[in-house]
């Protein structure tokens, strides 16, 4: 059985960005690592608990950029609540993926269910020309179960790039409650100008 301590680690930060789940705050992060010239392995987006609210996960290579300047960078621009560098502490990380091999006979069927038997993989799909496996684990670990599946002939994949989080108490929230800009009538009741509302 392969496990995640049996992987050799990769140089890579992952940051976790906080930003406000708003129009155009994906264009503004794209743009400063254009801008920068910072690279990203893999960026993934979703919503939090708090509707308002957004997590990125950023993964750099870390022998090329530092990941506290990249930090200090998000951390400025506008709709960024808060940063994280979470790859230098103790935490929990994530790669989904899903991969069509071929599978239209016996011997590679049963090569793949033995490959699946070692891995946290398993057979989510199978028809009599192909098989679709899903993994949900540590980069490394899905690097080398893809690795594995090669020989068999990969036809299709689609991964979701790395989620994080930290261990124990180490929590990224915010108590952060956006600002709303409400259109109010004067006094005259013609004229309107914003006042804005928590």
């Amino acid at each position: 059985m392969i496990t995640e301590q049996t992987m050799t680690p990769k140089i890579k930060h992952i940051l976790v960005a906080l930003v406000e789940n708003r129009p155009g705050v994906l264009n503004r992060v794209a743009s400063l690592f254009r801008r920068r010239n910072f690279n990203m392995d893999s960026l993934t987006v979703g919503r939090t608990h708090r509707s308002h609210m957004s997590r990125m996960t950023i993964v750099v290579d870390g022998s090329k950029v530092d990941a506290r300047r990249i930090a200090a960078n998000l951390f400025k621009l506008i709709n960024v609540i808060d940063v994280s560098v979470v790859s230098m502490e103790p935490h929990v990380s994530r790669d989904l993926a899903l991969i069509k091999v071929r599978a239209n006979d016996a011997d590679s069927r049963n090569a793949l269910t033995l490959i699946c038997d070692n891995y946290p993989a398993r057979i989510v799909d199978i028809g009599p020309e192909v098989a679709i496996i899903e993994i949900a684990a540590h980069e490394d670990l899905v690097e080398s179960l893809i690795k594995e599946l090669e020989p068999l002939g990969i036809v299709e994949m689609v991964r979701t790039g790395v989620v994080a989080m930290g261990r124990g108490v180490r929590i990224l929230d915010s108590q952060y409650e956006p600002v709303i800009p409400v259109t109010a009538k004067n006094g005259n009741g013609n004229s309107t100008y914003q006042v804005y509302s928590v």
